[in-house]
């Protein structure tokens, strides 16, 4: 791959606008995938056991951990990431566990939403805010 002139001044300018981006855009963003996730239908908080740190110190590796005994879909939000879409995963008739165990970036300090689809067509929700010392997305 060459890196041209005129391919940093693009990179550049994207990268600004995407650091001038409202933080109300983000958060419309996040409601946006939330609605899409849920078709609108409201999220109860029980029967979703969402497991974060309080404090990470390096937001490259954030484990996480969601459980949700019953779910057939789980999704994972970042609220103030650029990207917040973090994982979204469904779990077959044969699944063993309903449960996500990963390491996610976070850019800064920020709540992390866990959505779950049961199996009977509702929906669980849950969120922790994570203090991120040192971003993991340039921050």
């Amino acid at each position: 791959m060459e890196f041209t002139r005129r391919g940093a001044m693009a990179l550049g300018v994207g990268l600004a606008a995407a650091l001038t981006l409202p933080a109300g855009a983000v958060q419309a963003a996040v409601e946006d995938k939330i609605a899409e996730f849920t078709g609108g239908a409201e999220a109860g908080a029980d029967g979703l056991t969402l497991t974060t740190p309080e404090i990470a110190e390096n937001g490259n590796t954030v484990p996480i951990e969601v459980d949700a005994p019953g779910a057939v879909e789980i999704l994972v939000l970042a609220s103030a990431n650029p990207t917040p879409d973090v994982a979204r995963v469904s779990f077959g008739p044969l699944a063993g566990a309903q449960r996500l165990s990963t390491r996610i970036r976070l850019g800064g300090t920020q709540e992390v939403i866990a959505l779950a689809k049961m199996g009977d067509g509702s929906f669980r929700r849950a969120a922790n805010t994570v203090k991120v010392t040192i971003g993991g997305c340039g921050g």
